[in-house]
């Protein structure tokens, strides 16, 4: 079966950016002290929901694994780019990276006690996050959370260039009101949803959603 052309550019963007996102990245986490509580309400939330693994989707190199790994958590990433995932294990050797698509996660079903997709759907179609979050919803126990950022806005943005590389990247940006319906449809239903006012680097609002898989029988 032939890969989606979006798959392919964004894997090839990312394999390209990898070292200089990993140099500009790294730190990012250290300078957003809202993400870093988002982050750590999920955390608290598998703990309470019983614990167990947390996959890191779309994972990238790694910032949100790190941090969720430095809370005790049981994380491992699955990111589409091998390159970003190179600097991840170089920042993580002790935690498990693997090369996977959110499309068709090598999880088994009802696999983790929580999923989060940290800035990782934003290159996704929007006709094709139904499959996506129908993909989350099958690897997720019953009680499981999920944790979705992404920017907020109408208007894709289209970037050819980024730190000297030249790349192919559509960045989706969403309401929270049409993820929340859509996550809803899915099976997961958000319980809990922050809109956050841009940083003097940003351009646009950044919103996160914690929704939850209900257990079987309420």
């Amino acid at each position: 079966m032939t890969e989606p052309a979006f798959l392919t550019s964004t894997r090839t963007s990312y394999d390209t950016l990898a070292a200089a996102y990993a140099e500009r990245a790294d730190d990012e986490l250290a300078r957003k002290p809202l993400d870093r509580a988002v982050l750590g309400v999920f955390a608290e939330l598998v703990r309470e929901a019983g614990g167990g693994p947390v996959a890191d989707v779309g994972c990238g190199t790694g910032m949100a694994t790190a941090h969720l790994h430095s809370l005790g958590v049981d994380v491992r990433g699955i990111d589409l780019s091998p390159g970003m995932l190179a600097q991840a294990r170089r920042r993580l050797p002790a935690v498990r990276f693997d090369v996977g698509s959110m499309f068709d996660l090598d999880l088994p079903d009802s696999g983790v006690a929580g999923l989060c997709a940290y800035y990782s759907t934003i290159h996704i179609p929007d006709e094709l996050l139904p499959t996506v979050f129908a993909e989350f919803h099958r690897v997720l126990a019953p009680g499981g959370h999920v944790l979705l950022a992404f920017q907020v806005g109408d208007e894709p943005l289209q970037r050819s260039e980024a730190w000297g590389h030249e790349i192919s990247l559509v960045f989706h940006r969403r309401r929270p009101e049409r993820m929340s319906a859509l996550l809803a449809a899915a099976g997961l239903p958000v319980h809990a949803h922050v809109v956050r006012e841009p940083s003097a680097d940003e351009s646009t609002p950044h919103a996160y959603l914690l929704a939850r898989k209900p257990r079987v029988g309420g």
